[in-house]
């Protein structure tokens, strides 16, 4: 065998090392503390998928609804609303079956589900019938999501309304909180994108009788800096003296932040928070047991690379105060080509569940949907 130069056989190492690490920050973080449990990848059939919610039933059952689009892959493509189920607490899953077929002028997308005081569970989703036409519905279930009740709209208003997916919540005291972004209407053509208006406007309504009648919050916000966004997907959650947290994403480079004190009756004017980002959505929960937040985002903040404007790295982060400081971060997933956005967050025993988007520039920002098992105990290490 001919022996090679020193000199080249270190190239060649050289070479090689930065292969492995260039293919090693392009793959995905995949431990026992931090696996995929599946990935939903595009099709010619189901060309995407994405926007969905999780439940637990009673039998332990886990259920992920998600929304399967067919005929394209845009936002008002058509779509419908199918059920997967895992019996091992999120390890695997089985096939699709539909849930709610597609009833919308575009489509029916954007799914939310809540374990609701009284043991129904409750869906949420988007009925979008045209550019100046999206609003959210409501189904309960009292058999455990076997069977629906007709859909009933949770709002009179005419317009564009968007609530994202795993958005609605239930505070201890009863109430259900959603969080709107209206858009309004800059034409009357139903079927022109020049007739939406990207500026959205924050708004939340609730409801103290479990849905059957609904309440808007005297408080609506727009941007108070001149922007192209707005205030766009907001989100809610409850802190553990009873207020509320709610956040928008913007194109601001930062999510900006409101707090209620009244249960949603009001809220304080929006406010840029430490959450550094692009102009992508943001989901937060508090921690079971716990006073503290968690947060899944993409952080722009520095603390690790980005790219400019563009919904990568994904982070998830804890906060100790009620969602002003973020000092904990650890990243999910890195990948320089990847986009992370539009997450449904699960608790499970000492684990948590995450649904998202996945895309790159092979499939598109949207669809290709990963649903992610990762221990409680890995996000506490150093």
């Amino acid at each position: 065998m001919k022996r090679l130069p020193p000199r080249t056989l270190l190239l060649i190492l050289a070479t090689g090392i930065q292969a492995g690490i260039s293919a090693f920050a392009a793959e995905p973080f995949n431990t026992p503390q931090n696996s995929i449990s599946i990935t939903v990848e595009p099709t010619k059939e189901h060309p995407r998928s994405s926007e969905g919610g999780f439940a637990t039933l009673t039998s332990g059952r886990i259920i992920f609804c998600y929304t399967q689009f067919y005929g394209g892959g845009a936002d008002h493509s058509p779509a419908r609303i199918v059920r997967i189920h895992s019996d091992d607490e999120g390890r695997t899953w089985s096939q699709p079956v539909v849930v709610v077929e597609n009833v919308g002028g575009n489509n029916v997308m954007s799914v939310s589900l809540l374990r609701l005081a009284s043991g129904k569970l409750a869906m949420f989703y988007l009925l979008k019938n045209s550019w100046i036409d999206c609003r959210p519905q409501m189904r309960l279930s009292t058999d455990d999501g076997e069977t629906w009740s007709e859909a009933k709209g949770i709002l009179d208003a005419p317009g564009y309304f968007v609530m994202n997916n795993d958005r609605v919540i239930q505070t201890a005291k009863g109430r259900l909180i959603a969080p709107l972004a209206f858009h309004r209407s800059r034409g009357s053509d139903p079927l022109s994108s020049k007739s939406f208006d990207a500026r959205a406007i924050a708004m939340w309504i609730y409801s103290d009788d479990e849905g059957s009648t609904w309440t808007e919050s005297s408080s609506w916000w727009a941007m108070p800096v001149r922007s192209g966004s707005g205030l766009q997907e907001p989100g809610v959650v409850e802190l553990a003296d009873g207020s509320i947290f709610s956040w928008s994403r913007t194109d601001q480079g930062a999510q900006y932040g409101f707090r209620s004190t009244d249960a949603a009756k009001t809220f304080s004017p929006p406010m840029p928070t430490e959450m550094k980002s692009p102009n992508g959505p943001a989901s937060i929960k508090r921690l079971p047991g716990s006073s503290d937040l968690l947060a899944i985002y993409n952080d722009h903040s520095g603390m690790f690379p980005f790219p400019p404007k563009k919904r990568n790295p994904f982070v998830v982060a804890i906060s100790t105060d009620g969602g002003k400081t973020w000092p904990q971060r650890k990243l999910i997933e890195s990948d320089p080509d990847g986009l992370y956005h539009y997450t449904a967050i699960h608790f499970v025993g000492n684990a948590m569940l995450i649904g998202y988007c996945s895309g790159d520039s092979k499939v598109g920002a949207l669809n290709r949907l990963r649903i992610r098992r990762i221990s409680l105990d890995w996000l506490r290490q150093p």
